[in-house]
């Protein structure tokens, strides 16, 4: 089994982590860096190595992934890039493409740019990947590894930017629909724990509709809005509201924000 290392264990690099763990991988082949150890104390106890040396962290490394701040990255490549040589480098890094990546790293590297989400760590993120390799098994070892964390599409890289809006920032959308819901649930009478229950089920299972019958949402959305009914009158109220353009503007608004980071 190859010899993981994460560098960078915040809110993404730990749920990447968790969903690893949860897949099957071995403790004592995962590694992750954190200036503040503290934090990462839970993991340390289950016998994954733990470090704030990004240097050391890397030696005996086979894949490298970079959960770092877009800032912070150039700086730390330039630091670890004597270090390697043929392992596999992963960025999850926001709005840095892989030609700027190349230029701090060898010729020889194989990279790999992957957008996940959080609920990678309960194996349910959806992660979009990027490349700039011909390796085959290479790419299929990068494939099978964010399969164990979700759903894998490959993209185009100058659309990473893109799917950063639409698959991560995704989750805070579509979990402040969740809690608008829950709000929505209060003023008609539930407690806020039923409300949650209530709207997160009901998101969990419009999305798996979509997922597992593969009907546009427009189909779904038919099967539940009868003449007169109820489902029609709060949609139209929604859409008064500004709900779908609320949605497309905002998804606009970070796109445009990333492209100028």
């Amino acid at each position: 089994m190859k010899n993981i290392t994460i560098i960078g264990g915040g809110n993404l690099g730990t749920s990447i982590i968790d969903g690893l763990l949860d897949s099957g991988v071995k403790p004592e082949n995962l590694t992750i860096t954190r200036r503040k150890l503290i934090a990462l104390e839970k993991y340390k106890k289950i016998g994954v190595n733990v470090t704030s040396d990004n240097i050391e962290a890397v030696k005996n490394s086979d894949v490298i992934l970079l959960c770092i701040k877009p800032q912070k990255t150039i700086a730390i490549l330039k630091e670890i890039s004597p270090e390697i040589t043929n392992q596999i480098v992963i960025s999850t890094v926001t709005g840095i493409s892989i030609p700027e990546l190349e230029v701090e790293l060898p010729k020889s590297v194989s990279l790999f740019r992957a957008m996940p989400n959080t609920a990678a760590a309960i194996r349910e993120s959806m992660t979009c990947i990027s490349t700039n390799s011909d390796d085959e098994k290479q790419k299929e070892y990068v494939k099978v590894m964010f399969d164990n964390l979700g759903e894998v599409l490959f993209i185009e890289d100058e659309l990473m930017a893109s799917a950063t809006v639409l698959a991560a920032s995704g989750i805070a959308f579509a979990l402040r629909y969740v809690r608008a819901a829950m709000q929505g649930g209060i003023e008609i009478g539930f407690s806020s724990e039923i409300a949650q229950k209530i709207s997160a089920q009901t998101m969990k299972g419009a999305a798996s509709l979509v997922l597992m019958e593969g009907n546009h949402p427009e189909s779904e959305i038919d099967k539940v809005t009868t003449p007169q009914g109820i489902t029609i009158t709060g949609l139209n109220k929604m859409e008064h509201e500004g709900l779908s353009s609320a949605i497309v503007q905002g998804i606009l608004a970070s796109q445009k924000k990333i492209e100028n980071l």
